[in-house]
């Protein structure tokens, strides 16, 4: 599944082809992805102008011009191509399995557009598209609960501080609750957790101011890093201009089970549990409990 960086990079290029364009006509081949599409969502959208495409967490917020909205998430295998009419054969994949081609029969919706079209391919169809009206987007089920953006202003030591009280368990399940930071995925809380020296087992509770602040600086250091090289290429993930990301080369434990912690002066050895239905990886001897 694609994390904050991935998505932001796809929400980056969306703009880039996407952004001020009216959407001209729009074809719906499969009304079953993880909810069924409301029957009534091409007559809504025909001829109207998408204003601007936000990231909340990990969906794609579609700003539009009537005051409305609609919302894509990606799901596990979602992808959105882009292409120009000149050009069908060949789209865009924004998406982070570049390496496998699409396959024609999983594009479920066609978006066209004066110059460009969109599609939205889903192999699993476990993502979604939902559409809002103003008064429904702002009671959005899958956005209201959601806690602070990680590379905001508000995500701060105050706010940890206090959250955390509130989660009785590890501090990597505390941090993989979309309710207290949304966004943050596996890799990169693998990857902040060791960066701060903080034992993925470690009760929320019972974390120092200093380990909170470090903590704080690290995940936030290492999305805006994954951003600025394209994300992460994992099975066959390629950045949303069809280049691979470059960040997987950073990687200091994730997938690196039984091999030699990266730390200066360390002699331990990478492990791999799994918490929370997750693989977690870590350094028993840097991340001591």
């Amino acid at each position: 599944m694609p994390e904050l960086p991935e998505v932001e990079i796809t929400k980056k290029t969306l703009e880039k082809y996407v952004r001020n364009q009216y959407i001209a006509d729009l074809k719906i081949k499969n009304y079953n992805l993880r909810y069924k599409i409301n029957k009534n969502f091409k007559k809504k959208i025909i001829g109207v102008k998408i204003n601007k495409i936000s990231r909340r967490s990990k969906y794609l917020i579609f700003h539009l011009s009537d005051k409305n909205f609609f919302i894509i998430h990606l799901g596990m295998t979602g992808r959105i191509l882009i292409g120009i009419n000149k050009k069908k054969n060949s789209p865009l994949d924004t998406s982070f399995y570049s390496t496998k081609l699409p396959i024609n029969k999983h594009n479920h919706l066609y978006f066209f557009f004066k110059k460009h079209f969109m599609i939205y391919n889903d192999t699993r169809r476990f993502g979604f598209i939902k559409y809002y009206n103003k008064e429904q987007f702002f009671k959005c089920s899958h956005l209201v609960s959601l806690g602070v953006e990680p590379l905001s202003k508000d995500l701060n030591f105050n706010y940890f501080k206090l959250k955390i009280s509130d989660f009785r368990k590890s501090i990597k399940n505390t941090l993989m609750d979309q309710t207290f930071i949304c966004g943050l995925g596996n890799i990169y809380v693998n990857e902040a957790l060791f960066l701060s020296k903080i034992n993925p087992n470690r009760e929320s509770q019972k974390l120092r101011d200093g380990e909170i602040i470090l903590l704080i600086k690290f995940i936030k250091q290492i999305l805006t890093k994954s951003i600025n090289y394209g994300g992460s290429t994992i099975r066959d993930f390629h950045n949303s201009e069809g280049k691979s990301g470059e960040f997987q080369n950073f990687f200091n434990v994730y997938g690196k089970e039984d091999e030699k912690c990266p730390g200066v002066r360390c002699k331990g050895t990478i492990k791999r549990i799994v918490l929370g239905s997750r693989a977690t990886f870590f350094c028993p001897t840097c991340q001591k409990e």
